[in-house]
């Protein structure tokens, strides 16, 4: 480990008192992230949110035996307070800053500067997923908050499953895991409908559930952000939408790691309202000689995000929209764990709303 290390930190209260939780990032030599964590507070201050987590900063660059340190806070009070600017006053400060002040001690050297937030934005960010979360936070190598899979090495997965229908996709992941298939779990199944077929497979096969009615809140925000509370909870890698039907909006952590199956080949017959027997009733109608699937990333827009894979079936004179639907699921059980295992090894790369594979 580099004998110089950079930290950044944030802390912040919801209420304060309130929900808190204090971060921080762990920059090498090189600039390079290595390290980023956050500490969930169930009630505390913004000031002992920032010096929780400078406190935990410090001792992780203590357990790696760094020399040298140069950290950066966005809260102003804290920094002056360190330096001997500004003497701390409140009580319930004075043991955290204490202790800051004893590991610094066990340093070469050290300096502690302010930055405003908008410089701070990883670690603020930290803050936020954990409190959403109510739990802590470990991510390294990347600030989408996972790490991301590297190139020829196959990453074990923790997916989210977003059904709301009879979850025979959701099924077929599962059996896939069972058979070595896919290095992966399924951490959560997120159902956007209560009575189900899917929801019943779900809790049969002993999948962790979860229901979030688009009805029972009151916008697509708050909606969203309980999907996103619980797919972070669960710390899943990859969210999987198979047979949802709801829209959401896709936080920035989950940005290019929300996939998606569509029973027909984009960018045809896509949009919304076309799932299910519609969008093979328009192919039959627009007479189309072959059909097929395709996995794409999420965006904020139905059918609209980058296109990992494809594959094609033909379309029969005879098809009616269940004979086509048959035909093409046939493909779609071998085109989605395909991606999984793309995104697992690490081999997409996006450009331009363009997929790359290595």
């Amino acid at each position: 480990m580099a004998q110089t290390i950079t930290i950044y930190t944030d802390g912040g209260s919801r209420g304060n008192p309130g929900p808190a939780a204090g971060a921080f990032v762990l920059l090498d030599e090189n600039g390079k992230q290595f390290c980023a964590q956050a500490k969930f507070l169930s009630i505390a201050t913004n000031n002992i949110a920032e010096y929780t987590a400078l406190v935990c900063a410090l001792e992780k660059a203590k357990s790696i035996n760094a020399e040298n340190l140069k950290i950066f806070s966005d809260s102003e009070l804290m920094v002056k307070q360190i330096n001997g600017d500004y003497k701390v006053k409140n009580d319930n400060l004075r043991e955290l800053f204490r202790q800051c002040l004893d590991i610094l001690a066990e340093f070469q050297s050290w300096q502690i500067s302010y930055i405003p937030r908008a410089k701070n934005k990883l670690a603020d960010k930290l803050v936020n997923r954990a409190i959403d979360a109510a739990g802590d936070i470990e991510q390294k190598n990347d600030s989408s908050g996972q790490s991301p899979p590297q190139p020829g090495k196959t990453k074990h997965l923790r997916l989210g499953i977003l059904i709301s229908g009879s979850g025979r996709t959701m099924i077929n992941f599962q059996e896939q895991i069972k058979q070595k298939q896919l290095d992966a779990e399924i951490a959560i199944v997120i159902s956007s409908r209560s009575e189900t077929v899917g929801v019943e497979k779900a809790r049969a096969a002993g999948l962790p559930l979860e229901i979030i009615r688009k009805k029972d809140f009151p916008d697509l925000d708050t909606f969203s952000r309980q999907i996103r509370k619980t797919l972070l909870k669960a710390k899943v890698d990859l969210v999987l939408q198979a047979g949802w039907l709801c829209l959401w909006k896709i936080p920035a952590e989950f940005e290019n790691r929300v996939m998606n199956i569509h029973p027909a080949l984009l960018p045809s017959f896509g949009g919304q309202g076309m799932w299910g027997h519609h969008v093979h009733e328009a192919v039959l109608k627009a007479g189309c000689k072959v059909s097929g699937c395709t996995v794409h990333f999420c965006t904020n827009e139905y059918d609209k995000g980058p296109i990992v894979l494809q594959r094609c079936c033909p379309v029969k004179e005879d098809d009616t929209p269940d004979t086509l639907a048959a035909r093409v699921f046939q493909q779609e059980c071998i085109a989605y764990p395909e991606a999984i295992k793309l995104f697992s090894q690490g081999k997409i790369r996006i450009k331009e709303n363009r997929v790359f594979i290595k």
